[in-house]
């Protein structure tokens, strides 16, 4: 039977890369909803492609624009962010993809979790904000979630058929564009340099979470959750080559890794084909290309973010809800040229220091604190 998927996110870079998965697999998966927030196009295009049941703009401008290019494709159109979220509690759905970029996937994969719905998790910022409440939700509703991040997807193989005495985890980063750059030199960077990943072809906000390292400190709450861990067991390690995704090491002291190219594609379809292994046509790994992997640690004092991001997950509370707004308004601030990029972990920790911290939040918490905190910033900016 054909997993019936909806895609939340399906313009965005892990959207269109689910999609390949989709045509490589069309006996294996149907799609049944795809979302977009303003990319109207390339709805319009992907929609008339794979027929899905419903679409969901949520840019409302272009809802008449897309519902007019499908009325003779028997395609629902909605529009909304809360369109999204009640979309994915359709009962002709098994499986959702957040795909959506930032805080914004949250509510939707509440609803999903409410309604019974398979999680494969792309979106991090879910777990980062509220993986206190998600996790006890998923247990109550016996929903499964499978990670769609190369590093967690890494770890969740590595676990698999293991019985889980982990002694710790090891995250492997690229060290992003500015890896080898001095410090001194990191004052002048503009948004052209940061987006230039060496390994990956990204969203443009990840790429900027990629080059300060924010990314690699967002995996680490989100690895907390995922895999039930404390800080102690979590660990982070630069290797530049992305060929090692990450590692897991047991309480016997072996290491289990697992490798492959850096191509997104593989992540998915795992989490997507999950507990099997659907072949693919994905390049292979040629060892003679890749004689040397290195490691080293990563540098705090030039990535302040990754220490702040530790900060936050050893605090708990709101303060990893804290931490993400304050981001999401520090990056965009970066990518629109209003602040310099070793500004963003600046206005980081003063929203850290001065948003109103919350020991148990509920949901209605974690929403007044994004709100608060995107204010708070957006002042500063």
């Amino acid at each position: 039977m054909p997993k019936h998927i909806a895609i939340l996110g399906s313009t965005g870079s892990i959207g269109t890369q689910t999609l390949d998965v989709a045509r490589n697999n069309p006996d294996e998966l149907t799609i049944e909803v795809l979302t977009a927030n303003s990319n109207y196009e390339l709805l319009i295009k992907q929609a008339i492609e794979f027929k899905p049941n419903a679409v969901v703009i949520a840019n409302e401008q272009h809802y008449q624009t897309v519902k007019d290019a499908l009325f003779n494709h028997d395609i629902k159109v909605f529009t909304g962010t809360d369109a999204i979220a009640q979309v994915v509690q359709m009962d002709n759905i098994d499986t959702v993809v957040t795909a959506m970029v930032g805080y914004s996937g949250l509510k939707p994969t509440i609803k999903a979790i409410e309604a019974g719905k398979h999680i494969a998790l792309a979106n991090k910022e879910t777990l980062v904000v509220a993986g206190d409440l998600i996790t006890k939700l998923l247990e109550e509703k016996k929903v499964f979630m499978t990670p769609v991040d190369s590093e967690h997807s890494a770890i969740f193989q590595c676990i698999v058929g293991e019985p889980f005495k982990i002694e710790k985890i090891i995250l492997t980063a690229s060290g992003g564009p500015f890896r080898t750059w001095h410090k001194n030199d990191m004052a002048n960077i503009t948004p052209a340099n940061a987006l230039k990943h060496p390994n990956w072809n990204m969203g443009a906000k990840i790429s900027i979470d990629s080059a300060t390292m924010m990314n690699k400190g967002l995996e680490v709450i989100e690895a907390k959750w995922l895999f039930g861990l404390a800080e102690e067991q979590i660990e982070v390690i630069v290797h530049p080559q992305s060929i090692i995704h990450s590692m897991v090491q047991f309480a016997d002291g072996s290491i289990k890794a697992q490798m492959g190219l850096p191509d997104m594609k593989l992540p998915i379809q795992y989490a997507l084909s999950f507990p099997d292994r659907w072949q693919s046509d994905f390049p292979r790994m040629d060892f003679a290309k890749f004689a040397n992997l290195t490691f080293e640690q990563p540098d705090i004092e030039k990535f302040p973010c990754l220490t702040l991001a530790y900060q936050a997950m050893r605090k708990g509370g709101n303060m990893p809800a804290i931490l993400n707004a304050a981001n999401e308004i520090a990056v965009e601030a970066f990518l629109n040229e209003k602040i310099a990029f070793m500004q963003i972990p600046v206005l980081i920790e003063k929203a850290m220091n001065g948003i109103t911290f919350v020991n148990t939040p509920t949901y209605t918490d974690y929403v007044s604190t994004d709100t608060e905190t995107r204010s708070f910033v957006s002042s500063l900016i």
